[in-house]
Parts: structure tokens; C-alpha cells; sequence
């Protein structure tokens, strides 16, 4: 990749990807945010896999987050739901991923979401 073409945002994400590296024991939890949803991954980079994501896009979340006003608040949801999911599969730690964005605002929302359905980072 060209480097005079990267944005800051990808700049700053390789930057965290030196350093963050998910396991099979301590996924990683990586954050996509685009204007209107959010989406969470867990990714286990020895195996390069991805394990399961979360978004308010999906459908049997999409009742839940609909009925929330504002998408800081949808975020914490997604959060919350991301852990639910993460204690049926036995994980109860993970390495987090801001994917270069800011750790405010959405992406705070979700961490403390996950935090609080129990997962620990």
C-alpha cells in the first residue's frame, strides 16, 4: 500500500495492530464504526479466524437496538450482547482494538457495554 494514500485513522490502526494480537484464549475485540451501525469482532489472529461479530445490523438484535434512542447507547447494547455471546463460548477476556478510532464517544460505549456483561480487558 502506498503510504501517501492512507488515511489517519489507518495510519494510526497499524500502528495498534503492531501490538494488539488475539489468541485462542484472548481474542481480540475489534470495532468498526461507519456513520449509522457499529460492529464488533472477535478475532483470534494464531488461527485467523474470526470467532463470532456483533452489529446493529442483525436481526435478532435489531428489535432490542431500534427501541433505543441514540447510538451511544445502541453502542453500550452491542456491547452488552457481544459479552452475552462471548460467556457461551467460555471467553472471559479479550485484547481490545479501537481500529484507529478515537477511544471516546461509540467505541467507549461499547468497551464499558462489554465490560459490564463481563468480559475483561
Amino acid at each position: 500500500m502506498n503510504k501517501r494514500h492512507l488515511t489517519n485513522r489507518q495510519k494510526i490502526k497499524f500502528r495498534i495492530r503492531k501490538r494488539v494480537n488475539g489468541t485462542p484464549e484472548r481474542p481480540r475485540l475489534m470495532v468498526f464504526r461507519s456513520l449509522s451501525h457499529i460492529y464488533a469482532n472477535l478475532i483470534d489472529d494464531v488461527n485467523g479466524v474470526t470467532i463470532f461479530s456483533v452489529s446493529s445490523t442483525q436481526k435478532e438484535l435489531a428489535g432490542k437496538i431500534l427501541s433505543i434512542k441514540g447510538r451511544t447507547a445502541q453502542s453500550k447494547e452491542i456491547g452488552k450482547a457481544l459479552a452475552e455471546k462471548a460467556k457461551a463460548k467460555n471467553i472471559e477476556a479479550v485484547v481490545f482494538d479501537r481500529n484507529g478510532y478515537l477511544y471516546h464517544g461509540r467505541v467507549k460505549a461499547l468497551a464499558d457495554g462489554a465490560r459490564e456483561g463481563g468480559l475483561k480487558f
